[in-house]
């Protein structure tokens, strides 16, 4: 009898909890499902207001991608953005993750100032730099260039990757390393094999704010860069399909679409390894 209050007890917690998950589900995958309904929606539907937007009230139509894939450079920018976002990545961890282990394990108890410090160039209003990067890109030659932007980048993503990293590295115990050591491994082995791999959650962390980085900004990417071959997403497409008063939402909605789905999954694939707490995942 006692078990079967128990149950009836869990009953109603269950309901709740699954209430609770199908509702900010469907808050959360809303505006992908209007995006896809948007992007196969005929123009005369999606200005009639008589119409219910949630349906297909005429036949869907392909109108909308024929115009970004062929009226515009859209794939042109989506190589452009891929290929600044792993070139950003690349630097950010080059970078990042040596610099945080030396301030988090080699420096002492300065190091801890020193990141916060690091941390604090994050805060700076990116507009307050805007001067001084266009004298550093013009002083490069590397205006209208891809690599104007990869090059700027990275002075937003670091600050912020050595503060996140310093805090997976602290939270891995010392005691792992020396064991390390003194099996044989140099430290340098020891960051490699046993201390990369357990960061791993702060690393890919790491990785996808900075690749949504590329794809989000827009001033700098708009200010160094200005033909159409050269820019990314993030300026192409409302540059290019907002015409004066005169926007294609089917089009924008699309490209949206094809922009963040693959991230949204990514995220959510390795979601459990974001939530993780920093000492439990070091210690596994």
């Amino acid at each position: 009898m006692a078990f079967k209050a128990v149950r009836r007890g869990r009953l109603p917690t269950r309901v709740f909890r699954w209430a609770v998950v199908l509702v900010f589900s469907a808050l959360l995958a809303f505006p992908f499902a209007w995006m896809t309904i948007t992007s196969f929606k005929q123009t005369s539907d999606l200005y009639n207001v008589s119409n219910n937007p949630f349906l297909f009230n005429e036949a869907p139509t392909l109108e909308h991608l024929n115009l970004l894939f062929q009226e515009t450079q859209f794939p042109r920018w989506l190589w452009n953005t891929v290929f600044a976002g792993l070139a950003v990545v690349a630097i950010t961890l080059v970078l990042a993750v040596p610099a945080a282990y030396a301030l988090a394990r080699l420096t002492g108890r300065w190091g801890q100032h020193l990141g916060i410090a690091i941390f604090l160039t994050y805060l700076i209003p990116p507009t307050l730099l805007f001067i001084p990067m266009s004298r550093v890109v013009t002083l490069l030659g590397l205006q209208d260039s891809l690599w104007s932007i990869i090059i700027v980048y990275p002075t937003f993503t670091l600050p912020f990757s050595i503060w996140l990293l310093m805090a997976f590295f602290k939270s891995i115990p010392r005691e792992l390393e020396d064991a390390a050591m003194v099996d044989g491994l140099t430290r340098f082995q020891a960051f490699l094999q046993l201390v990369i791999p357990i960061s791993f959650s702060g690393i890919l962390t790491v990785v996808i704010f900075s690749f949504t980085l590329v794809t989000q900004e827009f001033v700098y990417a708009l200010t160094f860069i200005s033909s159409a071959q050269h820019q990314t997403i993030g300026v192409g497409v409302p540059i290019y399909l907002v015409r004066g008063d005169v926007y294609y939402w089917g089009s924008l909605m699309a490209a949206c679409l094809i922009t963040t789905v693959p991230i949204a999954l990514l995220y959510n694939t390795f979601l459990d390894r974001f939530i993780a707490g920093f000492t439990v995942g070091a210690v596994k």
